[in-house]
């Protein structure tokens, strides 16, 4: 057992680093535990991929990003956080699951689990949760969802060259996912439930996408579900129950993700049953649990479109404020 630490941050996203820099300058002894790299959700985006907010709304710990762009790239973006990361010397431990947290005597023992299966044991006065919603997709629920050519997230083109790939959805990803596919030489298909794309497009990929549906690169099936997934093919229905089957390559299922709410549950936050928000105070970030807190979009629930690396970094001087006047 290590000795007592002021705050231990769960997730060394943006926010998770934010916090974790607001606690440090304000001399706290204070730890991150990551179960991945360095913001492993920046990490895991297509390589390519470029943000679409402006740099300076990306900053944390009054550090100005160096970008060439007005709207950064995914490796600028990870440079950033890494020399974010390296300037205020945050000690983080990567590859290291948080697997529970339990009060006792009005502190908290927080049990971790490497990668290689070692354990390891905290004490901390203060937990802050900021795991984001990345790494858990929404799952269809379908016969082969768990075959290997399907995949919910989506890194690049090249591997889909001439192949027969459906995209599963409506919102940006899947619309941003189709048209580098289409530009990369792969036969793309876009399956989604209701009668038009979402509304949540980026208006520069809108048109893009659209045109290439009407002039036919594109295949879109819309107000259709996929109903089963197989090796060379995929099962679609339409709303009005007409069934048919197409040839198939890989899937990509991009229908959103969504926070860890048995994480949230099992260390005693209450979550609200229908709109899945967690309990918390809205000026402190202070969850039902004292002593808890939570930072990022977890706070959100299902409504992940509420919060972003934009205003989710600033969370980080709500809560060390909190935690200042109870030590």
């Amino acid at each position: 057992m290590e000795e007592m630490l002021d705050v231990l941050i769960v997730g060394a996203g943006p926010t998770g680093l934010a916090c974790a820099i607001e606690a440090v300058t304000h001399d706290l002894k204070t730890l991150v535990v990551e179960k991945g790299v360095l913001v492993n959700s920046i990490y895991n985006y297509p390589s390519t991929m470029t943000f679409f907010t402006t740099r300076e709304r990306l900053e944390i710990g009054d550090l100005p990003m160096p970008s060439l762009n007005i709207k950064p790239h995914r490796a600028e973006a990870l440079e950033y956080y890494r020399r974010a990361a390296d300037f205020y010397r945050l000690p983080i431990r990567f590859y290291e699951r948080v697997v529970e947290i339990k009060k006792q005597d009005g502190r908290f023992r927080i049990s971790t689990e490497t990668n290689e299966g070692r354990r390891g044991e905290y004490q901390t006065r203060n937990v802050v949760i900021a795991t984001g919603y990345y790494d858990l997709p929404n799952l269809l629920g379908i016969p082969g969802e768990d075959l290997p050519k399907v995949s919910h997230y989506y890194t690049g083109p090249h591997p889909y060259f001439r192949r027969k790939v459906a995209v599963i959805g409506g919102a940006n990803s899947a619309a941003t996912t189709a048209l580098d596919l289409w530009r990369h030489g792969a036969e793309v298909a876009v399956i989604h439930r209701e009668a038009a794309l979402s509304r949540h497009i980026k208006y520069w990929i809108r048109p893009d996408i659209e045109n290439r549906i009407k002039e036919g690169s594109i295949r879109a099936i819309l107000q259709a579900e996929v109903k089963e997934i197989a090796p060379g093919w995929i099962c679609v229905q339409t709303l009005a129950g007409e069934t048919q089957r197409l040839e198939n390559d890989f899937v990509f299922c991009l229908v959103g993700y969504h926070p860890d709410f048995d994480f949230l549950r099992q260390a005693g936050v209450e979550i609200h049953p229908e709109s899945q928000r967690p309990c918390c105070n809205t000026e402190t970030l202070e969850s039902n649990v004292p002593g808890i807190y939570l930072g990022g979009v977890i706070i959100a629930g299902m409504d992940t479109n509420e919060i972003f690396i934009e205003n989710g970094r600033f969370h980080g001087k709500q809560i060390v404020a909190d935690i200042q006047k109870k030590l």
